[in-house]
């Protein structure tokens, strides 16, 4: 140690240690300035890391003084001994190359090993792994800046179809629209955005409506670093918007190729009306679809319904026309109002898929409405296959398939994982959470799907299915009193009367659930005769439940998919009524859940 310091060889490693923290923070910003690739920040730090050992072996070996640079000069009690020998030597050598590694070790470990430490995860350990994982990004709703405060819906679509058409890229992970657009009116940094979204780069932008000009300002930010990527500004007439569209996810493109994406990465192109105001009703029509009740149903219907009228050959609208439609029909309550919508979902469909055989969402309504709405489930399988394969694995499309087609059909277990893997890549998704919430009841893993369901309720604290489920869910376990005061927070009075009946049956207080069920048949009967049949099946009465059920099946009642899978029901499997139900539905007699 005394001659460690006499020769200032501590005092050299704390030198070179300043001064290689001086280089990385010099660094940094530079290679955010130039664009230079990732890796060349690592082989910096590997650089500088390798000249710790290197100072420490120079002084030893010299010193520096006014002269320049001398040989440092032995000890007075080694200049009358006889040079150390070989071995010796190499003892030496290796003692001063171990304090130099020594030295660096804690700085290497910091940046390539330590979790969340040093450029991997600056923000959280949601943007360290999104950083190690494949390349992802996040589209938020674009900001209205608009005179006409009513154009959010415009601003909304705009980022929307950014998102569509950067998530046909192959390889690039594109969190959901659902999760993407949570964020949306909330004040919350990028960061923590990217970190819930698990996602490596955020885009984010505004745009200005004014008449027949629109201005689109769009921006990719590193969510590692909070650096800029690539911001431009668009100014176009509203003709113009799907050549802005398309030239924003190519700039997109183009800014992450290099870094995350291979060379030949390229977004498809959209499928543009020529009519402006055909694409402002769809637009409409898709945010009336986002707020999901029947009021917003009802209103995306009529704004659809426009945008087809004004351009006959506009399949995106066809598409969501469909979709719009069929869930239209899950809030009506006489037969002939279900009738008609289910005839228009129908309908759109095979429209949109005749206008766009290249268009994913025409292929997933048609396969929707075979499963739901005639038990097709060959062509239901066709469908969806096509459309996942032309959407690149959309979280909308992987939800239908796993929980519509898959499952239905005794594939749960796949299902399962198949919503697992969703929920990962597209967390802030209501829909995928009680989706998956509602497969693991069924599979009895209660407690996973209680906390699934949380997840759900927490995005969207007012669907009346997944909190009907949650009641269910406590039914089954037999935990009755829970699952009454659950059933009691159903908003919606047709869920919370089945909610309710289950939750006195599983308690044994028969007179209150046949007071309820009582209600829900009067009021409910040519909506939810899936529901009351389960019901019966619940509390054993066999006779009645096949009643119900084949009132369902004559209704084509979409909650009937579910007949193999659901417990109250499928434990009268050994009925031949049972077997007669599943052939009815093409459904194999001798069907197994897997």
């Amino acid at each position: 140690m005394a001659e460690l310091k006499r020769r200032r060889v501590i005092r050299a490693l704390v030198v070179w240690g300043v001064i290689a923290f001086a280089v990385l923070q010099v660094y940094e910003p530079v290679m955010h300035g130039l664009h230079l690739p990732e890796w060349t920040l690592s082989f910096v730090v590997v650089v500088l890391g390798l000249g710790f050992p290197v100072t420490a072996v120079l002084a030893w070996v010299f010193d520096l003084k006014a002269g320049g640079i001398e040989k440092t000069a032995p000890t007075a009690t080694e200049a009358g001994r006889l040079p150390p020998r070989g071995a010796s030597r190499v003892r030496l050598a290796l003692l001063v190359l171990g304090i130099g590694v020594a030295a660096a070790a804690p700085g290497l470990v910091y940046f390539f090993v330590w979790p969340g430490a040093g450029r991997r995860a600056p923000d959280g350990a949601g943007a360290s792994a999104a950083a190690k994982g494949p390349p992802s990004i996040a589209v938020l709703p674009f900001a209205n800046l608009s005179p006409d405060r009513d154009q959010e819906f415009f601003a909304d679509g705009i980022a929307e179809e950014i998102l569509n058409a950067l998530a046909q890229i192959d390889g690039l992970r594109v969190a959901g629209r659902t999760s993407s657009f949570a964020f949306k009116g909330k004040n919350e940094d990028l960061a923590g955005i990217a970190q819930k979204l698990r996602v490596g780069t955020v885009l984010e932008g505004s745009v200005r409506k004014d008449g027949s000009r629109v201005r689109i300002t769009a921006q990719l930010i590193n969510a590692g670093d909070g650096y800029h990527l690539w911001s431009q500004t668009f100014d176009r007439e509203l003709t113009g918007v799907f050549a802005i569209q398309d030239e924003i996810a190519r700039a997109v493109v183009a800014a992450l190729k290099g870094r995350l994406l291979p060379a030949d990465a390229a977004p498809a192109a959209s499928r543009p009306t020529t009519n402006p105001e055909a694409y402002s009703k769809y637009l409409l029509g898709r945010h009336f679809i986002g707020v999901g009740d029947r009021g917003g149903m009802a209103q995306a219907v009529a704004a659809l319904e426009k945008s087809v009228s004004l351009d006959p050959g506009y399949a995106p609208a066809w598409a969501s026309l469909a979709y719009a439609s069929f869930w239209l029909v899950q809030f009506e309550t006489t037969a002939a109002e279900q009738a008609a919508h289910t005839a228009r979902a129908r309908a759109a469909a095979d429209k949109a898929v005749a206008l766009a055989p290249e268009l994913a969402d025409g292929y997933a309504m048609r396969g929707f409405m075979r499963v739901n709405r005639g038990w097709d489930w060959r062509g239901a399988e066709a469908d969806m296959d096509k459309a996942l394969a032309l959407g690149l694995g959309d979280a909308n499309l992987v939800r239908l398939n796993a929980r519509f087609v898959m499952a239905p059909q005794g594939r749960l277990g796949e299902a399962v994982a198949a919503l697992q893997r969703l929920v990962e890549r597209d967390p802030l998704s209501a829909s995928a959470w009680a989706s998956l919430g509602t497969l693991l009841t069924y599979r009895g893993r209660h407690d996973e799907a209680a906390a699934a369901f949380r997840r759900s309720l927490e995005i969207a604290p007012t669907n009346p299915i997944a909190q009907s489920l949650v009641s269910y869910n406590l039914a089954l376990q037999h935990r009755g009193e829970e699952s009454l005061a659950a059933a009691r927070e159903v908003k919606e009075e047709g869920w919370r009367l089945i909610s309710e009946a289950v939750a006195f049956e599983s308690m044994g207080r028969r007179p209150e659930a046949e007071r309820a069920i009582a209600e829900l048949k009067r009021k409910e009967a040519d909506t939810m005769a899936y529901q009351i049949g389960t019901f019966h099946a619940w509390r054993g009465d066999d006779d009645e439940a096949f009643a119900w059920l084949d009132r369902a099946l004559r209704q084509e009642d979409g909650g009937l998919s579910d007949v193999l899978i659901e417990p109250a029901v499928s434990r009268m499997r050994g009925d031949p009524r049972y077997r007669a139900l599943l052939a009815k539905m093409n459904l194999p007699r001798d069907a197994v859940v897997r």
